[in-house]
């Protein structure tokens, strides 16, 4: 169940836009002003989890950094474990890793090589779904780890930048789409 026009306006109208941040010409969606309020945080995370319920996630994956804080909360919704994935050399145990195509160059992602076992049904979650790289390595790294990847939830989308492209054949689901 999708949330209401009206309910996904509130939401919307709980997250700041910064213009120019992090560099000219980026428009910014500052989730910590959503998160801060109690009712629209618990919206939020109901609007995440819903399409999951029922029991079929074992994991959730958290992608840094404020995928942690919502993937968590999606997790304990869900009785679901939690684990993450970081940049290199945030993780203090043995990782595998997976690099990925940025506009300009690569970027890389790593997790714990024991995060999740042979075929956990896996729900993948971030706060922004934008050109769709992060996301992608992160289905590779799971799937690489033999897990079954049930999903991808987002709290915004950014649809012109067309990140579901790169997730084809994968169940997407974003709460707020801009």
């Amino acid at each position: 169940m999708n949330l209401s026009k009206d309910e996904m306006d509130e939401l919307k109208a709980k997250i700041r836009h910064v213009p120019d941040f992090p560099k000219k010409g980026i428009l910014f969606y500052d989730i910590t002003t959503l998160l801060r309020d109690r009712e629209g945080f618990r919206t939020a995370i109901d609007a995440m989890s819903r399409p999951y319920q029922g029991g079929a996630i074992d994991m959730v994956v958290g992608i840094e950094s404020r995928g942690f804080i919502l993937g968590a909360a999606v997790a304990d919704r869900l009785g679901a474990g939690f684990t993450l994935v970081r940049k290199p050399g945030k993780l203090p145990s043995s990782t595998l890793r997976e690099t990925y195509a940025l506009e300009y160059g690569t970027d890389t992602l790593e997790m714990h090589d024991d995060a999740i076992e042979r075929n956990q049904r896996v729900l993948i979650v971030d706060d922004l779904l934008a050109t769709g790289g992060t996301a992608r390595a992160t289905t590779d790294l799971v799937r690489r780890l033999g897990g079954d990847v049930q999903g991808l939830a987002f709290l915004i989308e950014l649809v012109a930048l067309n990140g579901r492209a790169r997730l084809e054949r994968e169940p997407v689901y974003s709460v707020l789409q801009y």
